[in-house]
């Protein structure tokens, strides 16, 4: 059913794969009345956590762009190993790296095990996403909106740091130069999704132009486009069904800027 669902839509399925012994994993998620969002998993083990590495596409992994990535599938081997194949693959064959956190403290064993987790692949990126929350969980509670803060997260090889602030936009940390974009106001029903919208939105206009973040205008630019993927996404339910098309998307930021 996912894999038709992903064909659907456009996306590149070819380096999918299927295990006869185990089922995909499950997320059930429960909605408050402002849309924010509460997660329950059902895996252990599922498809995801019993990938190995001599599964991996490598030629579709050489041949990428942007190899994007998250710290999930670093709780357990064998797919641990495997997500650190595939990084070596992609960063050797001079493929940018790109790290959404995307922290689900219920899937590990402790909150130590996650920080260490998601830390120990942390100076590998070249680009990374995370949210104010993530901040302060990574830093042990520190000022997620304190620059200061934020640079101790910003590694000496990192390209672009990004730090989402839901309704309120994003902000942006490169070698050079931060700034904050503002975000769409929107009527939230369900923020489920909104967070990859974000990611997916920058992610594709950096794979039109891996130079994009090094002048602060078209960034920020990218990133009015990224904030706009992630607006749209909340006003409707669902993950997938919510995330818009490129066309509504373009036509939201004119809308915007009239």
């Amino acid at each position: 059913m996912l894999a038709d669902i992903l064909e659907k839509n456009n996306v590149n399925n070819k380096g999918m794969r299927f295990d006869a012994g185990a089922r995909t994993a499950l997320a059930f998620v429960t909605l408050t009345s402002h849309g924010e969002r509460e997660f329950m998993f059902y895996r252990n083990p599922s498809a995801d956590m019993l990938l190995h590495e001599s599964e991996l596409e490598v030629d579709l992994i050489r041949e990428a762009k942007i190899f994007h990535y998250g710290s999930i599938s670093l709780i357990s081997e064998p797919c641990k190993s495997a997500h650190l194949a595939a990084m070596k693959i992609a960063k050797d064959a001079g493929v940018l790296l790109s790290y959404d956190p995307n922290l689900r403290l219920p899937l590990w064993p402790s909150e130590d095990a996650a920080r260490a987790g998601i830390l120990s692949i942390w100076d590998s990126a070249d680009i990374i996403k995370i949210s104010e929350q993530e901040i302060v969980f990574l830093t042990e509670g520190e000022d997620p909106y304190d620059d200061a803060v934020v640079r101790k997260l910003f590694h000496p090889n990192l390209k672009l740091l990004l730090v989402t602030e839901g309704a309120d936009g994003c902000r942006y940390y490169t070698q050079e130069f931060n700034g904050r974009v503002e975000g769409l106001k929107v009527e939230s029903v369900d923020t489920t999704g909104a967070g990859d919208a974000f990611v997916g939105g920058i992610l594709s206009q950096l794979s039109s132009d891996l130079s994009l973040y090094q002048d602060e205008k078209r960034l920020r630019e990218a990133l009015k486009f990224a904030n706009v993927c992630g607006a749209l996404t909340v006003t409707e339910r669902g993950a997938i069904p919510a995330l818009p098309s490129r066309e509504a998307v373009l036509e939201a930021l004119v809308k915007v800027v009239a």
